[in-house]
């Protein structure tokens, strides 16, 4: 089995029913100019009552099998990244292996918005070592679901969706050429959800209290953001034995449109290298990143010999970052990107 582990498929989905700027001025204290100003978002995606992470994750998963040319019995692993899991148990991927009729093994991963990092590295070990030829690996989220509309610091931030690539192993040098994982718990409380787990069960008193939702210290996160989503990226380079120069394409995590500024100002990046599409999604944590590689992929920004540098930051805190040498049939001129300007200025209040 070789060692090479390239993305041969992939996928995404988000969906229908939009929350506009406009939408939570209705709805909240905060205006179209204070969220743009403050994050780069203009609007995201929100499931209705109905529908859950398995609902986003189906559909995605589906193109992202149809565009490696398998089927589901085709994989040897399914890994599902998410915070927004359909029960506490069983897993969401255990309900995707059914429904996508695989016959492999199945799990969550839970590394909050770096999840989808997380996933692909250890996708990529089960390749690595022969024990895995095709993983299918989502990133799903349903945070309007576990987000408090009355609280402006974050419901503006989040939306939904879901992204997925299949993994594959390959004799042609490229795939996955580095990373890194990182991981800091000391303050878990700067971004979390205190109600619900075995530390603090959910209790009628919790839900009087809004204990169910997510709760963040924004600047602190802002601050962490800003200073370790470059050095994860430069790690992750060096890892693979390339430097920021090397990099044909920029993807990172979609949580605020400054973190994102400031990690490529720190990389030495000019624009037409980063991607950017926060201002249509917000942060949909887990799936941000594989929506953004569809979406470039789409644009025409991805192809064969490309150089992708992917990096996340996430609730723990943790963070992650990939190099990757794109080696599937795409298109190949690389076209303009940010076709809609946003300014972004001041700090996060």
């Amino acid at each position: 089995m070789s060692r090479y582990s390239a993305i041969t498929g992939w996928g995404m989905h988000v969906p229908e029913q939009t929350l506009t700027n406009a939408d939570l001025e209705r709805m909240v204290e905060t205006s179209d100019e204070w969220i743009t100003t403050r994050t780069g978002i203009k609007e995201r995606h929100v499931v209705r009552p109905d529908e859950s992470a398995f609902d986003l994750a189906l559909p995605a998963a589906r193109q992202a099998l149809e565009r490696a040319g398998i089927e589901g019995k085709d994989l040897s692993l399914i890994i599902v990244a998410t915070v927004s899991y359909d029960y506490r148990f069983p897993s969401t991927a255990n309900l995707l292996q059914h429904a996508l009729g695989a016959q492999c093994g199945a799990f969550d991963m839970q590394a909050a918005c770096t999840g989808f990092l997380y996933a692909m590295s250890t996708a990529h070990q089960f390749i690595a070592n022969g024990s895995a030829r095709h993983v299918l690996v989502i990133g799903v989220e349903v945070l309007s679901k576990v987000v408090d509309y009355t609280d402006r610091g974050t419901c503006v931030l989040f939306g939904d969706g879901a992204g997925a690539i299949v993994l594959s192993a390959s004799e042609q040098p490229g795939g996955l050429l580095g990373y890194t994982l990182g991981s800091d718990g000391a303050n878990p409380e700067l971004l979390y959800i205190p109600a619900g787990g075995s530390r603090e069960p959910l209790t009628e008193e919790g839900l009087r209290e809004g204990r169910q939702w997510v709760k963040m210290n924004g600047a602190e996160v802002f601050k962490f953001a800003t200073r370790v989503m470059g050095t994860a990226m430069e790690e992750a380079l060096a890892n693979a034995g390339m430097t920021a120069q090397d990099m044909d394409l920029f993807i990172p995590h979609q949580a605020n449109l400054r973190i994102i500024d400031a990690a490529s100002r720190r990389l030495g990046l000019p624009q037409e290298k980063v991607f950017v599409n926060i201002q249509k999604y917000g942060n949909t944590s887990a799936a941000a990143v594989p929506i953004a590689l569809c979406e470039a992929i789409d644009q025409g920004l991805v192809y064969p010999g490309a150089h992708l540098g992917m990096v996340a930051f996430g609730a723990g805190l943790t963070w992650a970052a990939a190099v990757v040498k794109w080696t599937a049939s795409v298109a190949t001129k690389p076209t303009a990107r940010r076709a809609t300007p946003i300014t972004v200025t001041g700090r996060r209040s």
